[in-house]
């Protein structure tokens, strides 16, 4: 009995030791380093982490749309998608690299770019 005892105890200490990591990591998570909006809103920003000039993203034109300025960093709280494009003219691929690449920005997210948007496109 003393063995079965030993197991038991043993489990015990396990399940209250990683009980105990658990706690300590998630209180050891550090503050966010973006400030979020709280409102259904989509823009751009000229700095990464939203920081920098802010230019409204119209959700109701699924038209192509130039940025007057480079992007670095986008928040989307709508119920729509956007596709991101780091040329102009919604064309894909990477900066001087023709391709089929584009970054999409899903509803209720935000993101920091590899690069510098120049153009987007709103989709369903």
């Amino acid at each position: 009995m003393a063995i079965r005892r030993k197991k038991h105890l043993a489990s015990g200490a396990l399940a209250v030791a990683g009980a105990a990591l658990l706690v300590g990591a998630v209180v050891a998570q550090p503050a966010a380093a973006v400030d979020l909006p709280h409102d259904s809103v989509a823009y751009f920003s000229a700095g990464t982490d939203l920081t920098g000039r802010q230019i409204p993203v119209d959700i109701s034109n699924s038209d192509c749309q130039n940025l007057p300025e480079p992007a670095l960093s986008a928040v989307n709280f709508t119920a729509s998608n956007i596709k991101v494009y780091y040329n102009h003219d919604c064309r894909t691929g990477l900066p001087d690299k023709p391709n089929d690449w584009y970054y999409g920005l899903g509803s209720s997210h935000w993101a920091n770019f590899s690069f510098p948007a120049l153009s987007y496109r709103v989709v369903d």
